[in-house]
């Protein structure tokens, strides 16, 4: 198995345009499920240059509500590995442009498998925690992914 590629934070940013919102003006939470979604597989992509699809998705709480005109910047690691899975955190922020200061709406770990062109799982290369942050993410997820896997559907 070779080393990753890359385990840098992903980080892209979205625009909350009237489409995507409610009656209230505030962004709907499926859309920002999606942003979210696609940022964990970009980063999924980057980590070991294969394509992933989503296996699940922690518990995901809306901490706050982004608004119609608000800029969503949202970040994305490889915190945990399986043979097969990426574990990415995923953290959801909203700028406003009148003060450009960054309010935290979501976060929560998505788990993402990586296939081969007949849609099969294929290994990936694994992430080692080296510092204590990296070691806690880990838990974290190893924690979400066993919760996750005691309640199948």
């Amino acid at each position: 198995m070779t080393e990753p590629y890359s385990n840098e934070a992903v980080t892209k940013m979205d625009e909350v345009f009237p489409q995507h919102t409610n009656a209230y003006n505030t962004l709907f939470g499926g859309r920002l499920l999606s942003i979210m979604d696609t940022a964990a597989g970009m980063a999924s992509s980057k980590f070991a240059h294969r394509e992933f699809v989503t296996v699940s998705v922690d518990a995901l709480k809306f901490k706050r509500p982004a608004y119609q005109g608000d800029l969503i910047e949202t970040t994305a690691k490889v915190v945990h590995t399986s043979t097969h899975t990426a574990g990415v955190y995923v953290v959801a922020k909203r700028l406003n442009r009148s003060e450009w200061e960054r309010e935290e709406i979501c976060a929560g770990f998505f788990f993402m498998v990586a296939i081969d062109s007949q849609m099969r799982p294929i290994p990936i290369p694994q992430f080692t925690p080296e510092t204590e942050e990296d070691h806690l993410f880990w838990n974290r997820a190893q924690t979400a992914r066993d919760a996750m896997k005691a309640n199948p559907s």
